[in-house]
């Protein structure tokens, strides 16, 4: 669908932009497909990361088990046991990815995940391109609020940060891992913290096994095309 705009432009129903917004879209769009379309780099890997909620819900009654020509079949009531904030970072060149939940998701729980990263999963790269989605916790700031500023600026120092536009977060690859965990594992009730946290790292390690690699295919060229409606015309 589509609707007319000042000046005689038309947009797309779908990209509900402000007009003064579309350069700063633009630019940042192009900056993020410009990195995905770059040569794989052993020493500055591509990471793409996101975050979602996730509900506890546990079953009120017992669920009625599955019999030969009869699914599974649980009540519609249900228990809520708060929820959990799910961080998923991923290498779609190496087909990596690593998964984790946690109780908040508040600047310093980015930064412990962001140590992780940069200490744990990859501890020998001098740089790692990160791309994440526009939020004010997605932010160095976030390291130096978390830990002692030597240790914030070394890790800062290996962090080059791309970050998806406003209205753009199909823009980030780990939208697709985390679309592909909520089919996989997450499509059932999941009552404690601790249960998730398991089926998230079997989901991971089966995922890891299997090496499965995202190759990004929307390019900058591409993009002048298919969205040419949202570029100023001259």
């Amino acid at each position: 669908m589509q609707k007319k705009v000042s000046g005689g432009t038309w947009k797309k129903e779908r990209f509900c932009i402000p007009e003064r917004d579309l350069p700063r879209f633009i630019a940042q769009m192009e900056e993020v497909l410009d990195v995905y379309s770059e040569l794989p780099e052993e020493n500055a890997p591509l990471i793409s990361m996101d975050e979602a909620a996730l509900e506890l819900t546990s079953d009120v009654y017992p669920p009625i088990p599955e019999k030969p020509g009869k699914p599974r079949r649980e009540d519609y009531h249900y228990e809520r046991h708060g929820t959990q904030a799910i961080f998923m970072f991923v290498d779609p060149h190496r087909g990596w990815r690593r998964v984790s939940n946690r109780n908040r998701r508040t600047s310093r729980d980015w930064a412990e995940e962001i140590e992780q990263l940069l200490e744990v999963d990859y501890p020998d790269v001098p740089k790692i391109k990160l791309v994440c989605d526009n939020l004010n916790t997605h932010h160095i700031a976030s390291l130096y609020a978390a830990f002692p500023a030597p240790k914030a600026h070394r890790l800062a120092r290996r962090l080059e940060i791309y970050h998806t536009p406003r209205n753009g977060s199909w823009l980030n690859i780990a939208e697709i891992e985390l679309s592909v965990l909520s089919q996989q594992c997450l499509d059932r009730r999941i009552a404690t913290a601790d249960i998730l946290r398991t089926e998230l790292a079997y989901w991971q390690e089966e995922r890891n096994r299997e090496n499965t690699k995202v190759k990004w295919q929307f390019t900058t060229e591409k993009a002048r095309i298919k969205l040419h409606h949202l570029y100023p015309q001259f």
